[in-house]
């Protein structure tokens, strides 16, 4: 008699896809690599790989575009549509810090950082202005 059953889940695998590195790691784990055959992929240290994956790091905004081709997608929550997620995700995918994309837009840095964390504390102008930069580069979804 032979019994046939899947092999049990490694205890390293992420039961929740909470974190970038969850995502990295699951996917490492999905394809057999090794953390240092990853950060060869993505161009970093086999160091920063088991930083990313423990959550004791997490990974530059220059790395972010390696990243997403490495999973083939964004684990960031595309869903979300107001006008600050749809900013914070186009500059991760981008891989543009807060510093470049403000001066894209036209807009202080800090300003930026406001708009990304929702703040009613902008001004309709900056509003406008990053709404209008929003909807030339990253249109909705749904759109």
């Amino acid at each position: 008699m032979r019994l046939h059953a899947k092999k049990p889940v490694s205890k390293a695998y992420p039961n929740e896809l909470v974190t970038v590195g969850d995502h990295i790691r699951k996917r490492r784990l999905d394809l057999k690599l090794t953390q240092k055959e990853v950060g060869t992929v993505l161009g970093v240290d086999e160091s920063t790989v088991w930083n990313w994956e423990s959550s004791k790091a997490e990974p530059l905004t220059k790395h972010l575009p390696a990243i997403i081709c490495f999973l083939g997608y964004s684990p960031f929550n595309g869903t979300g549509q107001s006008l600050g997620e749809r900013l914070r995700d186009y500059r991760r995918k981008t891989g543009l810090t807060q510093k470049k994309l403000a001066g894209e837009i036209g807009i202080d840095p800090s300003t930026l950082s406001r708009l990304e964390k929702n703040s009613s504390r902008c001004l309709n102008k900056v509003v406008k202005m990053a709404i209008d930069f929003v909807r030339r580069v990253a249109p909705r979804k749904d759109q």
